[in-house]
């Protein structure tokens, strides 16, 4: 097959713009963490969330990790995290010693449960880690609520959903700490990158100072004049974002709208091509939310195999992956939890296409070619059907 004719599961829209902004940091002389663009794109963020305080920092779980530290959880302290993700969460609090208790999902946008949080809560619980599941916001009222009851903190993993809304609010700004992601794949990307949005300056601030080794921007001292010698008042962390990748997010922050507006289209499609078949279920977006599309997952029925399906799809050069993981199954975490609407999730989802640089042909290509292999690759009991 030509390569002009496959279809990658993600591609970054990047292009003249970001390299315009990328040619103003050579030219600044300080392409490092915590300069000029990274101070920026930090105004940028706070402005765009209504936030205390925003921080850049390298990838999404440095901001979660340094969301655990500002809030106070301790060695031995629980913290609820949505189950159907990436593990990130539950790194994050494992990382400050504390024990991540898995959380299973709501079966129709694979986000927290809000009722599964209520059952976990106990004597040793701090917190809950909501995840915006592959765009898709979570029931933030619902969560507040039970937070609010119990005293807990809540915080957003927003690492998909840079765009998408919930309440008419934006993702980002929907619990008192949010993580985001420019990996990428995401919507507004720097490749990696990621940053912390807080409500309280002082989070942002505490945040702030861990991710430089507790010394704070080495840009802001040498501004000073004579000879300011820091000092290491904290553990800290070398999770700097570089002002490279800073100047590159501003202007994808800025074309979030426009991005957005084709991965809208991309979805649109899809359902229109797919909304018929009967061996798959696809996303559905509540009313009171709108999806930021990082991933098309579809979900496909008990009797397909996946793995056939898969291989079918990548052999005619058409990207896929198996969606994201049920994390209590994973071995890292040692877990005698069960989250059974997560583990069924985790088998029969599908990601399919999904990106800003699709074309109309090639999204047809691969409706085409995956309902073509679920009708392959069904059971025998739906063949007789």
């Amino acid at each position: 097959m030509s390569r002009i004719d496959r279809v990658p599961l993600v591609h970054a829209s990047l292009g003249e713009q970001e390299l315009a902004a990328v040619a103003e940091v050579f030219a600044s002389g300080w392409p490092a963490g915590q300069g000029p663009k990274g101070k920026a794109l930090e105004t940028q963020l706070k402005e765009r969330y209504g936030a205390g305080g925003a921080v850049a920092v390298s990838n999404c779980g440095a901001a979660l990790h340094l969301a655990m530290l500002a809030l106070g959880v301790k060695p031995g302290d629980e913290v609820i995290v949505a189950d159907y993700t990436f593990p990130a969460p539950a790194h994050a609090v494992r990382y400050v010693g504390a024990v991540p208790v898995f959380a299973d999902v709501r079966a129709d946008t694979g986000t927290i449960d809000p009722q599964a949080v209520a059952e976990l809560i106990g004597p040793r619980t701090v917190g809950v880690i909501a995840v915006d599941t592959v765009g898709m916001p979570a029931d933030y009222a619902q969560l507040q609520t039970i937070a609010d009851r119990h005293g807990l903190f809540v915080v957003e993993d927003a690492a998909c959903a840079v765009g998408a809304t919930y309440q008419g609010r934006e993702a980002g700004a929907l619990a008192e700490v949010a993580c985001l992601s420019f990996h990428g794949r995401k919507g507004a990307t720097s490749g990696e990158g990621g940053a912390l949005i807080a409500a309280d300056p002082a989070v942002a601030e505490d945040a702030r100072l861990r991710s430089s080794f507790g010394i704070g921007s080495i840009f802001d001292q040498s501004q000073i004049v004579g000879l300011p010698i820091p000092e290491f008042t904290e553990i800290g962390y070398n999770f700097k974002l570089s002002d490279i990748a800073a100047a590159i997010l501003q202007v994808q922050i800025g074309r979030i709208g426009e991005l957005l507006q084709r991965r809208d289209a991309v979805a649109a499609r899809y359902a229109e091509l797919l909304g018929d078949e009967e061996l798959l279920t696809l996303p559905r977006v509540p009313a009171d939310r709108t999806h930021a599309w990082q991933s098309y997952m579809v979900t496909l029925d008990r009797s397909v195999d996946r793995a056939k399906v898969a291989t079918d799809l990548r052999a005619q050069g058409i990207g896929c992956g198996h969606g994201t993981w049920a994390t209590h199954e994973q071995p890292v975490f040692e877990t005698k939890q069960k989250c059974p609407t997560s583990a069924d999730l985790f088998r029969r989802n599908l990601a399919i296409p999904m990106h800003a640089e699709l074309s109309m042909d090639q999204v047809e290509q691969v409706a085409h070619t995956l309902r073509t292999a679920v009708r392959t690759h069904t059971g025998s009991v739906r063949r007789a059907a």
